[in-house]
């Protein structure tokens, strides 16, 4: 009897973990699927005849000093696509029950 019951709540919190496992995840994938809009144009923006228009006018002194420009550094936006990209492949190892396999 001791035994069925240990197991029923071990059995438990690995529901209750799982559960809110699934919770977080699936509000963490719809924020990232209505950023995919964001990404494209980012990834367009980058590189772009406007993007070196942009960091000339940075690098003249051009632009207003309370300007955010992290999206003209060398590495802003390089590294939230090739993270995006990174994230992408995990997702589908994690779905083929591939990802310990690296």
């Amino acid at each position: 009897m001791m035994e069925q019951t240990e197991r029923i709540r071990k059995m438990e919190r690995c529901l209750d973990r799982a559960s809110q496992a699934v919770m977080q995840l699936s509000a963490a994938l719809e924020q990232y699927a209505e950023a995919q809009e964001s990404m494209r144009e980012l990834n367009s923006y980058y590189g772009s005849e406007e993007w070196k228009q942009d960091l000339a006018a940075d690098e003249a002194g051009l632009l207003p000093q309370d300007l955010r420009r992290g999206v003209l550094s060398e590495d802003g936006i390089w590294n939230v696509l090739a993270d995006s990209r990174e994230l992408k492949e995990r997702m589908v190892m994690i779905g083929t029950g591939t990802e310990d396999e690296d």
